[in-house]
């Protein structure tokens, strides 16, 4: 029989340090500051967006603006119709989730389901450079070597332009596979091993595992991560800018020259448009809708993971 166990006697110390925790406390603050810092950053974009694009809608209806089939809002006789612009965007991004989806989950099966440690301490480091060059070379290596590419080898019909989409969204979609890649296999390895024991119990194979057990499992992740992907290819810049032109042409044709959102952005501002003049506003009436055309993406996101997460014990 276990002897009770006596009361602590006076003048015991407690079990909590009555000495304060001023590392802590330290830590909690910067911790604080990081989180306030990102949302002070969202609301000043907000803030920011707001006045310019208030008053280029004075001028300029809403309908007129979503619903125009011409963009020539830096020529003389404007035209403010930004479908051109939004249809090059979706046109460019669908071109790159083609390739980084089906890249990306593959990979991130691979490591997480096939690969020895060894080899997933190869290759992730590898697969993750990716996500760290410039923006601006993967601009220039799609101009300069995939669009010849095309032209050489371009099988039926007219050979794509030498500015396209179809350039620019191969190149971008290599660009999102580290992303869509790395969270998979973190959202994949996170799922408990007694899942993929109990299937294989069951004489289930590696395949069967992989595709029936771990990625259903890990659905919230993988959703978040095709989410990040598709956010990093709507605001991608410079690929765009160099690899697909600056036409606005309605068109779902890839082979053509077209002006993405971010491209005409980044055209205008650094163009010699004056910051007083009623064209300079246009940037923040388009910013403002890949602003919202992001948040929604967004919100639709955190509903998907919300519906999809697993929790376990």
């Amino acid at each position: 029989m276990t002897a009770p166990v006596s009361p602590s006697p006076a003048g015991t110390r407690s079990l909590r340090r009555a000495r304060p925790h001023y590392g802590e406390a330290v830590i909690k603050a910067l911790l604080f500051l990081a989180a306030l810092v990102s949302v002070g950053t969202t609301v000043g974009i907000v803030v920011a967006l707001i006045p310019p694009t208030a008053d280029f809608f004075q001028r300029v209806g809403v309908w007129e603006f979503l619903s125009g089939t011409e963009w020539t809002a830096l020529f003389s006789d404007p035209e403010y119709g930004v479908l051109p612009l939004l249809t090059a965007t979706v046109l460019i991004t669908v071109i790159a989730l083609i390739v980084a989806i089906p890249i990306g989950l593959g990979a991130a099966v691979y490591l997480s389901e096939y690969a020895s440690r060894r080899t997933r301490g190869i290759f992730k480091p590898i697969l993750e450079i990716l996500a760290g060059i410039p923006t601006v070379v993967y601009g220039f290596f799609a101009f300069a070597f995939i669009t010849p590419l095309l032209q050489d080898h371009w099988p039926f019909g007219d050979p794509p332009e030498v500015k396209n989409a179809l350039s620019a969204g191969l190149v971008m979609g290599v660009m999102i596979v580290p992303t869509i890649a790395s969270l998979s296999e973190d959202a994949m390895s996170a799922v408990p091993h007694s899942l993929r024991d109990g299937a294989y119990a069951l004489g289930s194979g590696k395949r069967t595992v992989s595709v029936r057990v771990v990625m259903p499992a890990a659905l919230s992740g993988i959703v978040a991560a095709f989410v990040l992907g598709v956010s990093r290819a709507l605001g991608e810049t410079m690929i765009v800018l160099i690899a697909a032109g600056a036409k606005p042409d309605l068109t779902l044709n890839p082979l053509h020259e077209m002006q993405t959102m971010t491209a005409f952005i980044a055209g205008a501002a650094s163009g010699d448009v004056s910051t007083a003049s009623f064209e300079y506003k246009t940037i923040f009436a388009v910013g403002a809708l890949l602003f919202l055309l992001t948040f929604v993406m967004n919100v639709i996101s955190i509903r998907l993971v919300r519906k999809y997460r697993e929790v376990y014990e």
